[in-house]
Parts: C-alpha cells; structure tokens; sequence
C-alpha cells in the first residue's frame, strides 16, 4: 500500500528502483526512507532474475514489486516502471537500489519538477554544491569524468553529470521523452537526458550528498565500453529528432540549470 498523503494538495509520485542482485537489508531500509521523506508516493521495485527468497522478503516491504524472470537493464526496469506508474502519478523519479543518494537528495530531486522550475530534474555529483560522502575509486572517477566529458561534446544538451542515480519528470513529460527512450542498460540515464533536451524540456541539475556503493554489481571497464558504444547510437537518435520535420518548431534545451538550493531547501 503506497504511503498516506501528509498534504492533500501533494502532487502523487510514483517512485522506481531497479534491482539486481540487491542488498535486500539496504532496500529495504532505502524504501522505508523514502516512503517517510515524501508526502505522497508510492515505491515500485523493479526486480530482475531474482532469488525467491528476495521476492518473498521483498513483497512484504515495497509497496510494488514486479519480478522479470530475465536481466532486462537498468533501463529496461525503469522504463516498465514508469509506464506502469504513469496513468495514476504526476510525477516520476528514479534512484538506484544501493541509496547512493539519500531519500532527502531525491526529495530536492523531485520537487524542482513538483514546483515547476524544470520539467526535468536530474542529481548531480559533479554540481559545485555537492556533498560526496564516499568518493569512488580514482578508476572510477577518472572513467566517470572522461565520459561526461565526452557526453558533453557530442550530444545536444550540457550536463555536468548525465549518469547519477537519481532522476525526476513529470507523467506528462515522460509521455513524449518516453517514446523516444531504448537503451535497456545503463546508457538510459544519458539517453533520457539527451532526448529530454532534444524535445526542449527545461532540465534543472540539482545538488546531493551522494555515497560511493564498492560493492555494486556494476564493472566499471565494461560499463564503460557500454556507454562510449551508446553515445553513439544516442546522438544518432537525438540528432534525428532535431533534423525531424516533426520538431522543428522545438527549440533543444543546450544547457541544464545548475539549482542552488537555499537553506530552507533541506527536503523537510
């Protein structure tokens, strides 16, 4: 059963997180901490190739669970939630299973969309008010920025950090950055921004205390080669909407909007 309203006039948010092979005692506790952050939400976790015992124990503490027998992707298990959650949510968001951003940086997250100061808001690591708890390792880092760098001179729309793990749009934005949406795998961040700013929506980066997770399934060398072969096939598509007679009233959104949250601004 989704959380109970603190606030009537709160906008519902329906919120997805992609699992595979999760810490279920941090999802769990993840969960719980989002559900006591927002006024009005409700946690879809998207499971994929799941031990039963995971399915058993996690039934009992999301509000909903849907199990893929098969490994669909990070993107994959977004984009089904999302679907899913679209016809009776204003708004939708992301954030991955390991809590990397806390439930109250996924709040300031949501509500640039809540307030309408963007139709898409996206955390960001690299956002000069940022509060990295946990680095990750100087591999990491160092393939992390080469390819913001690269994303940066390639695609349509500037963005600091393309991949963090949190993101927020409107059911109504998603409807049209949706259709235009394929990677299955961890290249979707950079293709959901890129298609966003091709359609002209204001993306507002926002930013978060964010924790480096060691532990993650995600290999850093062959996520890499992943997401240098996607950009390709993302600006390919994005290139394509813009060069499309469909939009050519659209005007791309270049750059994000870098938020400066004020000292009211805590998620509380």
């Amino acid at each position: 059963m989704a959380s109970e309203s603190k606030a009537s006039d709160a906008p519902s948010v329906g919120v997805v997180v992609p699992a595979y092979a999760p810490d279920v005692l941090t999802l769990e506790q993840y969960v719980g901490e989002i559900r006591a952050t927002f006024d009005s939400v409700t946690v879809r976790v998207e499971l994929d190739a799941p031990r039963q015992a995971h399915v058993d124990r996690l039934s009992e503490s999301v509000d909903e669970l849907n199990v893929s027998t098969t490994r669909r992707g990070k993107g994959g298990a977004i984009m089904d939630g999302f679907d899913a959650l679209a016809d009776t949510h204003d708004l939708l968001a992301f954030a991955d299973a390991d809590g990397s951003v806390p439930a109250a940086s996924l709040h300031d997250v949501v509500r640039q969309v809540a307030e309408g100061t963007a139709d898409v808001s996206i955390a960001s690591r690299r956002h000069p008010a940022s509060h990295i708890v946990d680095h990750q390792t100087v591999v990491r880092r160092f393939l992390g920025d080469a390819f913001a760098r690269a994303a940066r001179w390639m695609l349509p729309t500037q963005c600091r950090d393309y991949q963090c793990g949190a993101k927020a749009v409107s059911s109504a934005a998603w409807s049209a950055i949706g259709h235009h949406c394929y990677e299955p795998g961890f290249a979707w961040d950079l293709e959901f921004v890129s298609v966003a700013g091709s359609l002209g929506y204001e993306i507002a980066e926002v930013p978060v205390d964010w924790e480096d997770h060691p532990d993650s399934t995600v290999d850093p060398l062959t996520t890499s080669v992943e997401l240098a072969t996607a950009l390709v096939d993302v600006k390919r598509r994005t290139d394509a909407i813009a060069e499309s007679p469909r939009y050519h009233d659209v005007q791309a959104t270049t750059d994000s909007t870098l938020m400066k949250l004020g000292a009211d601004d805590d998620g509380d």
